[in-house]
């Protein structure tokens, strides 16, 4: 963005959504949940990063964000995130509903960005690698799960399962990315 001098194309939604997460996530700060100065410093990072890119989209770069465009009603996505992370949760405690809600809620985070792309068509080409960066990120996971599973013997079936959601929320997208971007070609949504 800094280097564009634009938000245009990214959803101001879905990165306040990836905030939320982050926080609800490394909350656990506060109550001294202290494993290494790494993993507080990574923390701190992701949080700050995200209320950085959030400042920026509001601030810095308002005048190239178009609201009209971004229009998703997140509204049921935060609603059914706290509902599941209600229900699916292994302890009753305020640092695990939180962190269940950040699973539950990151697995659905992009689809303000996916409904904004649907309704635009086209994206730049700066939008779709990072979307993509985004997506495959999550879907590194997937190994991850498999060697923790066969190293290990545990896997975390509420991490699993909304990493499979999100996974297949972006196929679509990994679709068009590999048909298109890949090839040279413009990111354009068929018709």
């Amino acid at each position: 963005m800094r280097t564009s001098r634009s938000c245009a194309g990214l959803s101001f939604k879905s990165q306040a959504l990836y905030a939320v997460v982050y926080i609800a996530r490394y909350l656990d700060l506060l109550w001294g949940n202290y494993s290494s100065l790494y993993n507080s410093l990574m923390k701190l990072f992701f949080i700050g990063s995200s209320l950085s890119i959030l400042y920026l989209m509001k601030v810095k770069f308002k005048p190239t964000h178009d609201p009209n465009i971004d229009t998703f009603k997140i509204e049921y996505l935060l609603f059914g995130s706290f509902i599941m992370s209600l229900i699916f949760t292994y302890k009753y405690t305020i640092p695990e509903i939180l962190w269940s809600f950040s699973i539950w809620l990151e697995s659905v985070a992009i689809l303000p960005q996916l409904f904004m792309l649907q309704r635009t068509g086209d994206a730049e080409s700066l939008t779709t690698h990072y979307l993509f960066a985004l997506g495959a990120y999550r879907a590194l996971y997937i190994p991850n799960w498999i060697y923790r599973w066969l190293a290990e013997g545990h896997v975390d079936p509420i991490a699993v399962v909304a990493g499979i959601i999100q996974t297949v929320l972006y196929s679509d997208f990994f679709y068009i990315y590999y048909t298109k971007v890949m090839k040279g070609k413009k990111f354009e949504l068929p018709q």
